[in-house]
């Protein structure tokens, strides 16, 4: 294994973390300088986000047209959204009795300031409802997935492809070659564009402390605390057990191998930015390729335990703040909207923020004045909400590949325990490809 590459990356993340520092002193220091670098982390997300359609497709089509047989992805995506059902299903009940425990909204007071932003973000999340969005996953064209930027578009796309290069057989031996070529092309891209992560962590977070100050938050920060607590107790108390009793990996040693992802994610407050390197890392731990690529894409629209676990609390906490407190039924029957309407959601930093208004503007629209209460701390909690959410999709990722048989235990040990490093160089590998019609083999990035 080469180390050069993995030499000059571990220089990258420390200049990551120098510049969050410095981002943090500029916007205390010179808040409106700080306000005015934000382009500067929004130009490095979006760029990010430019890469990650051709990576889903090119991930998905290499794992699925290499099956042989439709019926093993279709048993893949099933059980995967089944267990991002129950997991929401989970990480909402956690979060509705820990915002009924602590009823951190009281002595709150709304400003014509704060309702005036708040109706802002109902506007946001009140385009689209639950047919719109599955209508939404059908592209106009069959390019139009990759120049919108859309994740479930892509997603369709790149399993009909898949499907058809299947059905033709050794006649599209060629097309997967070209797809495995494209690939590397792709990924040598965003290994350039990570080059720029410093400049964009210092950016954002310049422009987050910049905007909302220290004063802004000392008021508010009981439900922050309440918050990180709760995605922590979430991630250590149920997905760490819940890894451990089905594929026998150390939760800690998981989060410890993705630690450079999970310093991304805190730095640009968006999960999405991790996303291809999710991808790279989970088949050299050794999941299979089909998996990841069927798991990884659909979890990050399906499994958003973090928005979960956000929404009930922020709902609980404006409904206490503005003395109109919700039933339980009233709860639940909200909050079930909501998880629908969030789908999607989870790379899109503020996301959750939207959905939220447009949830209240439904369902209890005298409570929507609130969400004013809480925009001004939404960017610290995204930042927790992305962080669980891709520590959710990690999971995952393990537990669907344990249970469908494609999941190389013994390769997983030897990753966790450091024997086999991550080789950054991965991410322009340069190996020949594999044989027409051979899918490569799960640890082709290692």
């Amino acid at each position: 294994m080469s180390t050069t590459g993995q030499d000059r990356t571990k220089y990258l993340y420390i200049a990551v973390i120098v510049a969050v520092a410095a981002g943090i002193v500029v916007g205390l220091v010179a808040p409106d300088a700080g306000v005015a670098l934000k382009p500067l982390g929004t130009a490095f997300v979006d760029l990010i986000k430019m890469m990650i359609s051709p990576i889903i497709f090119c991930t998905i089509v290499l794992g699925v047209g290499s099956v042989t047989q439709a019926a093993k992805v279709g048993r893949v995506g099933g059980l995967a959204l089944g267990y991002f059902i129950a997991m929401s299903t989970v990480a909402l009940a956690i979060g509705l009795v820990v915002g009924n425990l602590i009823d951190p909204g009281q002595g709150l007071a709304l400003t014509d300031e704060l309702r005036q932003a708040a109706k802002t973000e109902a506007a946001k999340g009140g385009e689209s409802d639950t047919v719109t969005f599955l209508l939404g996953i059908i592209p106009t064209t069959l390019v139009s997935a990759f120049t919108e930027g859309q994740v479930l578009q892509t997603l369709l796309v790149a399993l009909l492809t898949g499907f058809a290069l299947q059905a033709m057989g050794g006649q599209g031996a060629p097309i997967l070659r070209g797809v495995r070529h494209i690939e590397r092309l792709v990924f040598r891209i965003l290994a350039m564009i990570m080059w720029a992560a410093p400049v964009g962590a210092f950016g954002a977070i310049a422009a987050v402390v910049g905007a909302t100050g220290v004063d802004a938050l000392k008021s508010l920060g009981t439900i922050m605390l309440a918050f990180y607590i709760t995605c922590l107790a979430f991630v250590l108390g149920v997905l760490g057990p819940l890894l451990w009793l089905v594929a026998r990996v150390n939760l800690l040693s998981l989060l410890r191998y993705l630690g450079r992802e999970f310093l991304l994610i805190l730095s640009t407050s968006s999960s999405e930015s991790a996303l291809p390197r999710l991808i790279a890392k989970m088949e050299h731990l050794g999941v299979s390729r089909p998996v990841v690529g069927i798991t990884v894409p659909t979890g990050y629209s399906f499994n958003l335990d973090g928005t979960a676990i956000y929404l009930t609390m922020a709902t609980l906490f404006i409904a206490s703040a503005t003395g109109a407190p919700l039933s339980l039924a009233e709860q639940i029957s909200l909050l079930v909207f909501m998880i629908i309407a969030s789908k999607g959601a989870a790379g899109v930093t503020g996301a959750g923020l939207a959905t939220l208004a447009g949830g209240l503007q439904s369902h209890r629209p005298d409570l929507v004045d609130g969400v004013g209460l809480i925009v001004g701390i939404d960017r610290f909690m995204s930042e927790a909400r992305a962080l669980t959410n891709f520590a959710g999709n990690a999971v995952a990722t393990i537990l669907v590949g344990t249970w469908t048989g494609e999941f190389d235990r013994d390769r997983a040990a030897e990753v966790l325990s450091g024997n086999a490093p991550f080789d950054e160089n991965a991410l322009i590998d340069e190996e020949p490809s594999a044989p027409a019609g051979e899918p490569e083999p799960v640890t082709s990035r290692s």
